[in-house]
């Protein structure tokens, strides 16, 4: 009897499911019909498995303004706008509409008077990070999809606790899946020293996350509100080369001075209040903050936008916007560098219609997968890029790559958190910076042709000449390589 009725309750549940996502949410025809056909033929298991990966994150308190805030952004980007109006030299340059797109998306607002420094090795960025929170003097705001209590970890840990004892006012959030192994007792110490520690998605049971599909991707460090980090690396030992399984971890990081981490760390407050529910006025990131003077030395002023995406109510995915409108103003080249290439068809549409237009289009993905059927599944998609004269070339087996960049023509750059797969375009939380620089463009550009040197290029013959058993690994992963 009890059986009964739970079979008509999860039957009648999943009529209930497939209406809502009918009528009240925006989804593509193709993936209403996907979970219609799954919550009809498996009613039982297919419930469970939509309630894991298949339902919408509940978006209506991810980036709550309160009124105040919402009227003084509103006069705070109007003001930045028309400031940037009058200067005859950005309405000339050839990034204008591009910055003027992506402005129009969210809150990226444009800022000209950045330095910007290029890290490409784990040791260099975490000895630059771990000095950098030495010196903080006034707030440390530090936020990783993954962090774990290893090495250096430990090392990370030991200087938020030294410094929330001495009175700086430090704040550390995490993600619940990317950190599963960062439990609240491992971190008493520091809570106890005075820490603020954040988790985003905490799960319900420790085995058991209902958001376990909405990963909150981001690498972010702002340090007294004056010094910014963001990029690939996350904090483990293997972002130092220190696993075998992984052996040297090539990634991407840049460290920012200048207005542009004004705009990182709001990014981080925005999370930081979701997450902790605690009561902060977010008009105060960009009030009475004094911007470290840039030194004239070994520099020359960035322009850069901070441009963050994630699940929101409007089905506006910034940062694949963006990578769209570099991809479409690009004339000579598109290097892109991503340890998965899990193509979103207007992003693969895009870069074939530039390779047949003439633009050299290279693409590097990793000689090996740090998921199950990874590189299967990367495969499948550079598989299609072939046959439209776009280069694709595998790192080095002995290594991993990591980095998430995009840069054309020696005028734009993209450097962030976010790979070039549907996940990190529509449903991971996601943070890249857009950088205007002929300087830094070129030395990506120079950077991704040394990374060639230890690369196999796959050509489109030995593509076509694969074996049944990598077609059939091809077709499997495919299935599953939205939820990597």
């Amino acid at each position: 009897m009890i059986i009964a009725i739970l079979s008509i309750l999860v039957h009648i549940l999943n009529i209930i499911t497939i209406l809502y996502m009918i009528f009240k949410e925006k989804r593509s025809a193709n993936s209403i019909i996907v979970w219609t056909l799954i919550l009809t033929l498996l009613p039982y298991v297919g419930f469970i498995i939509f309630l894991l990966i298949g339902r919408k994150v509940n978006t209506a308190n991810i980036f709550v303004m309160k009124k105040s805030e919402m009227q003084f952004f509103e006069k705070y980007i109007n003001k930045v706008k028309n400031t940037d109006e009058q200067d005859k030299s950005l309405k000339n340059s050839d990034n204008y509409e591009i910055i003027r797109a992506v402005e129009s998306m969210e809150y990226s607002p444009y800022r000209n008077d950045n330095e910007v420094d290029l890290f490409f090795d784990g040791k260099e960025l975490f000895d630059e990070i771990l000095d950098s929170l030495k010196k903080a003097e006034k707030s440390i705001n530090i936020q990783f999809y993954i962090f774990k209590n290893d090495e250096l970890g430990s090392k990370v840990l030991k200087i938020l606790k030294e410094k929330a004892a001495s009175g700086v006012e430090v704040r550390l959030l995490y993600d619940s899946v990317g950190s599963r192994s960062l439990t609240k007792r491992k971190l008493k110490p520091v809570i106890e020293a005075g820490v603020k520690v954040g988790e985003f998605f905490p799960a319900i049971l420790k085995l058991l996350n209902i958001n376990m599909n909405f990963r909150n991707h981001r690498k972010i460090v702002v340090i007294d509100s004056e010094i910014g980090f963001v990029g690939g690396f996350n904090v483990g030992d293997e972002y130092l080369g220190k696993d075998p399984k992984f052996g040297h971890w090539r990634d991407t990081h840049i460290k920012i001075k200048g207005d542009a981490v004004k705009d990182l760390n709001l990014r981080f407050w925005a999370d930081w209040r979701y997450a902790t529910r605690e009561d902060v006025d977010l008009t105060f990131t960009l009030e009475n903050v004094n911007p470290p003077s840039l030194s004239n030395s070994n520099h020359s002023k960035a322009g850069l936008q901070i441009i963050s995406s994630g699940p929101n109510p409007y089905n506006r995915y910034e940062i694949k916007w963006s990578y769209l409108e570099m991809i479409q103003k690009s004339k000579d080249y598109i290097y892109i560098q991503s340890p998965y290439l899990i193509l979103d068809d207007s992003i693969g549409d895009s870069l074939k219609l530039a390779s047949i237009s003439g633009v050299d289009v290279k693409i590097m993905i990793p000689g090996k997968g740090d998921h199950p059927f990874v590189y299967w599944a990367n495969l499948v998609y550079a598989g299609q890029l072939l046959d439209f004269g776009i280069k694709i070339y595998h790192y080095d087996k002995n290594a991993f790559l990591h980095s998430k960049t995009v840069v054309i023509d020696d005028k734009i750059c993209s450097i962030g958190t976010a790979n070039m797969d549907t996940r990190s375009c529509e449903l991971n939380f996601e943070v890249n910076a857009l950088i205007y620089s002929k300087e830094i463009s070129k030395k990506q550009r120079e950077q991704f042709e040394k990374d060639m040197l230890l690369c196999k290029k796959l050509t489109l013959e030995e593509y076509s000449n694969r074996s049944a058993g990598i077609k059939f690994k091809e077709g499997f992963s495919k299935l599953f390589s939205n939820f990597l």
